[in-house]
């Protein structure tokens, strides 16, 4: 699986994500992708679908975050587990 067949499968559906901060700290996190509800406008610097970045909504916190891929530990959803970044790079397709 990579990214975009992911992302097609999750779309709307709640996932948890593990994953390393840029701190070091783990940040574990029950998010959503395609949320809309949010967004205030404002335009992204760079292209988060062609780079190793994911664009998540929190929702615990309402806010939207960015996961890292490359620090990725898991993603849970739909009874399934996607352990590490390389199965979401494609380098395990």
């Amino acid at each position: 699986m990579n990214i975009q067949e992911f992302r097609k499968e999750v779309k709307g559906k709640f996932f948890k994500a593990c994953f390393f901060k840029k701190d070091g700290t783990i940040r574990e996190m029950v998010a959503r992708l395609g949320v809309k509800k949010a967004l205030k406008g404002g335009k992204l610097k760079y292209d988060a679908e062609s780079s190793k970045y994911l664009i998540v909504y929190d929702m615990k916190k309402r806010e939207y975050r960015t996961i890292n891929l490359d620090a990725l530990i898991y993603i849970k959803y739909n009874k399934k587990e996607i352990v590490g970044n390389k199965a979401l790079l494609g380098v395990l397709s």
